[in-house]
């Protein structure tokens, strides 16, 4: 890879045009930062240096692309390690650069070496963790690197890099004194002071003790006829200021020829290489984060699988063993897991189930499959056919800062006409507990509508609700929506085993909302039965009670 396409490389785009069509938005999705928080991925995935959003792509080459690259790291572990001690040197260099102001003194010109110290690191860490016996890699991607890596690291300037840099810091950092020498007039009063030397020796006190003890009684270039006195001894702060920038540029006076004249030798080839690596970092910590989540779900004993990606124009979504990974990395427990599909029978699901059945968990878990699947991660089941969507929107319970001016009722409103504004057929849309905040009656009515005007856009959505009238209206909407092109509504049900336990097995039948009224009933007492004995105790004599 020759130096003039490092601008093109990058680890999670296969080439530039790719990565222009991302930047531009043409193979971006419709996918934000609040959106993936409500979903629990920012919780599991977190970034400290760039929007996880910025890395969603629905472009299925790019997909494939990253799947390889995660491959290799999964398969080797070292490498995981190799970027994660490789990020906080760069994150050094970019400190560095940002306090670097180039004012030519001499802690600009060291500043330009540390750098190239820190650039010299982060490529032996590279090349020791990429090329490295053992390694095994695969992706595109990483092979590219390696190979550069190896060249760069294996050429003559590379070596000759190293040596120039290493006698030039031996030189400066061995500096231990300056000679200065001082005018004065008649009076015995400085009137001119210049620096005579530099040298890598510190001068000695020479009085009469310190000479016995050292026993020398030699006098020398370094034994001062005076007291050595620390010179901060008794100055104000801004005089020990001045004095050290008065040593700061007699130094600088007498090193920044050789300083410049280096620097400007090995400028543009490290400059380069290092905005290289520094437009690669958000990529590296992407990779490490995102192969770091997978083995954490795997040692808690969870599958994950490469998914099948399909075109986005089938809209396909299938997941055999589907669960949600923010829950699973926070129970010890086994997950369950659920079978969703949607097909030729069912573009819409309305879910409905008891309170706390496992409603909101799986309907965040097909978002999250999705956006994990086109971020190029293995996705949390054991089998998966995905088509990439060009927007995923949610609508989730929020709090009521927004319902001042409109209301509960109006503001949810508000916000389903904004997600009518962007959907297209390929999008995903989650709602969960949608307008919740009205009667059944009317919260049935507009959810209808909803569903008709979803089921006409032709995208992906699942209808998580409390409202369980709202079934007896799909076979209408159906009628309506179908013979004209819209997508077919089916039902999901969260189911219950005996006495009102939540299985949390999502079913795909016709909701039996009595049966989830007789559980709510039971749990807070309010069955006849219950009723009936609270009647009877109080009724009763006091003495039989």
């Amino acid at each position: 890879m020759a130096n003039t396409t490092l601008a093109d490389f990058s680890l999670l785009f296969p080439d530039a045009a790719s990565r222009s069509a991302h930047a531009a938005g043409s193979a971006a999705p419709k996918i934000d930062d609040f959106t993936l928080d409500e979903l629990g991925l920012c919780e599991v995935l977190p970034l400290k240096n760039a929007s996880l959003a910025e890395f969603v792509t629905k472009d299925a080459a790019v997909i494939r692309y990253r799947e390889a690259v995660f491959a290799d790291l999964l398969a080797n572990e070292g490498l995981t390690k190799t970027f994660g001690k490789l990020i906080p040197v760069l994150l050094d260099i970019m400190e560095l650069r940002r306090l670097e102001a180039d004012s030519g003194n001499t802690a600009d010109y060291l500043a330009g070496m540390t750098e190239i110290e820190l650039y010299i690191t982060s490529i032996d860490i590279l090349y020791e963790g990429l090329c490295g016996d053992g390694i095994k890699l695969e992706s595109a991607a990483l092979t590219t690197l390696a190979a550069y890596m190896k060249e760069l690291v294996e050429s003559d300037y590379y070596a000759e890099l190293n040596k120039k840099l290493e006698e030039l810091t031996s030189r400066v950092r061995e500096i231990k004194s300056v000679t200065i020498g001082v005018n004065l007039d008649a009076q015995l009063r400085p009137r001119e002071a210049g620096v005579l030397a530099v040298n890598a020796e510190p001068f000695r006190s020479g009085d009469t003790l310190q000479k016995i003890l050292r026993l020398n009684f030699k006098e020398d270039a370094f034994t001062c006829i005076a007291e050595l006195v620390p010179f901060s001894k008794k100055q104000t702060e801004n005089q020990k200021t001045a004095l050290a920038l008065a040593f700061t540029s007699a130094i600088g006076d007498v090193y920044k020829q050789s300083l410049k004249s280096w620097k400007r030798i090995v400028q543009q080839y490290v400059l380069e290489n290092t905005d290289f690596l520094l437009g690669l970092l958000p990529e590296f910590e992407l990779l490490v984060k995102g192969t770091n989540l997978v083995r954490a779900l795997r040692i808690k004993g969870n599958t994950l699988t490469v998914p099948t990606i399909m075109p986005a124009a089938d809209r396909s979504f299938s997941a055999k063993g589907l669960y949600n990974p923010a829950v699973a990395l926070k129970t010890d427990d086994v997950m369950v897991k659920n079978d969703i599909c949607f097909d030729e029978n069912a573009g819409i699901y309305v879910l409905t189930g008891p309170n706390r059945g496992g409603k909101s968990v799986i309907t965040c878990a097909v978002g999250l499959a999705v956006a994990m699947a086109q971020l190029g991660l293995p996705v949390p089941a054991d089998e998966a056919t995905i088509s990439p969507a060009d927007g995923i929107f949610t609508h989730f319970p929020t709090g009521a800062e927004d319902t001042i001016d409109k209301g509960r009722l109006g503001e949810e409103c508000a916000r389903l006409g904004e997600i009518f504004d962007e959907i297209t057929a390929e999008s995903l849309v989650l709602l969960d507990e949608s307008l919740s905040s009205t009667g059944s009656f009317e919260g049935s009515y507009i959810a209808a509508e909803v569903l008709t005007g979803l089921s006409r856009a032709g995208c992906r959505t699942i209808f998580s609700t409390h409202l369980h009238e709202l079934a007896a209206e799909i076979e209408g909407i159906n009628a309506r929506t179908v013979p004209a092109g819209g997508v077919p509504i089916d039902t999901l049900v969260a189911g219950i085993e005996g006495e009102g336990k939540r299985s949390f097995i999502i079913h795909r039948a016709k909701p039996d909302g009595k049966s989830y009224a007789r559980d709510i009933a039971a749990k807070y007492g309010l069955t006849y039965e219950n009723i009936m004995q609270k009647i009877r105790r109080s009724d009763a004599p006091a003495e039989e009670i």
